[in-house]
């Protein structure tokens, strides 16, 4: 599916973000037209994104010359926003459509320090590595629960800080729940967007590596 975009600018503590999202009513139509296509998540900005840029924002001192990485990013708000203060930055997706509409942000807002990866979570490189871990909204689906759980394990393993931001749905309490023996922070934040809000959790997963 091809979708036309819009311009969106986002104001945090100063911080001024622009990024390109497909137009919402483009998006249902076309899905409508075709309904055998599964529907394109990424093609909508979530509210645990807003949540996990605002921590981005929020914690910037924590990026400083550090590597960063984005798992199943769709449009890539934090990812965008991290470019701004780490010293690199990886956006990755496991479909080629969202990184084209990410390159497109990135061309806007002239970001040097930042890459797109075509990256699937169950068939990650071996030497992959990053000090901190961005996840946001990825815990939505029941049946990748033991693959996710198999990704944040690897990176703890590796002393990586994981940041995970999360509506708190019913279905997805179980897998939060096996994560707060790692979790050295956790707190809520309401995010309004789109006419409505939703409560955000937002855990953090050990510390990153020293350097």
């Amino acid at each position: 599916m091809i979708f036309e975009l819009e311009l969106r600018h986002f104001e945090w503590d100063g911080h001024q973000q622009a990024l390109y999202v497909p137009y919402q009513e483009q998006v249902r139509r076309l899905y409508q037209q075709n309904t055998t296509a599964p529907f394109p998540y990424w093609a909508r900005l979530w509210p645990a994104s807003i949540a996990m840029g605002r921590w981005v924002v929020e914690n910037k001192s924590l990026l400083r010359n550090k590597k960063v990485l984005e798992l199943a990013a769709g449009l890539a708000l934090p990812s965008l926003i991290a470019a701004r203060y780490a010293g690199e930055v990886c956006c990755s997706d496991y479909l080629p459509e969202p990184l084209e509409v990410v390159a497109r942000s990135i061309a806007h807002n002239k970001l040097s320090s930042i890459q797109c990866q075509l990256l699937n979570w169950h068939h990650l490189p071996e030497n992959i590595d990053t000090d901190i871990l961005l996840l946001s909204d990825v815990n939505y689906h029941p049946s990748e629960f033991d693959a996710l759980m198999r990704v944040i394990m690897l990176f703890l393993d590796k002393g990586t800080r994981i940041v995970l931001t999360t509506p708190q749905r019913l279905a997805a309490k179980p897998f939060i729940e096996k994560l707060l023996p790692f979790c050295t922070m956790q707190k809520e934040t309401a995010i309004d967007h789109d006419g409505s809000t939703t409560v955000i959790s937002l855990l953090q997963l050990g510390e990153e590596k020293t350097v």
